[in-house]
């Protein structure tokens, strides 16, 4: 019974966890964001890879999903990072895209309530910028949606690290009983 549960508790993160990870994939898509689209698909599959190994009693495919889940714990605590300006990172670096593009999160300009607001183009010397004319408001703010988005990731993770971890416990059980 205990395994059960707990078995069918991971394979239900990692669905969750499959979920979430293609939600965020599409908008990385959509931003041109090329750092975590590779780390994306990576985890992906990794993911996959846990489901697997839950579903049919595969404990070194559990543990490899348990190794990642550090890996994407890291990975989002870096992403919350640097949409929160903290530790030295700026959100308006070209980190996520790899400088390939100047583009950046999706939700910048597509977040929940944002609309553009005309200022009157007198007043500004150059008219050609529409940055100088345009003012974007939104009800949330993009960093803190990509925030959200990690903090997310980070619960199901962790939720993750601790079914992985008592699935290879009752794995190896079973297995040290049987031998």
């Amino acid at each position: 019974m205990g395994c059960c549960s707990g078995r069918c508790m991971l394979i239900l993160l990692c669905c969750v966890q499959l979920i979430t990870a293609v939600e965020r994939q599409v908008f990385d898509f959509l931003g041109y964001q090329w750092a975590p689209i590779m780390v994306n698909f990576f985890h992906i599959i990794m993911v996959i890879l846990g489901l697997f190994g839950a579903v049919q009693y595969r404990s070194r495919y559990v543990v490899t999903y348990l190794l990642w889940m550090f890996v994407w714990i890291g990975w989002n605590v870096f992403v919350s990072c640097l949409y929160l300006d903290l530790g030295g990172l700026s959100k308006d670096s070209h980190i996520l895209s790899l400088g390939v593009s100047s583009h950046s999160s999706w939700w910048k300009n597509n977040g929940p309530g944002c609309y553009s607001q005309s200022l009157p183009s007198d007043r500004w010397q150059d008219h050609q910028n529409p940055k100088l004319t345009t003012v974007l408001s939104c009800w949330l703010e993009y960093q803190y949606i990509e925030v959200l988005h990690c903090s997310t990731q980070l619960l199901v993770s962790l939720l993750g690290v601790v079914y992985s971890c008592y699935v290879v416990s009752i794995f190896s059980e079973e297995e040290s009983y049987y031998k």
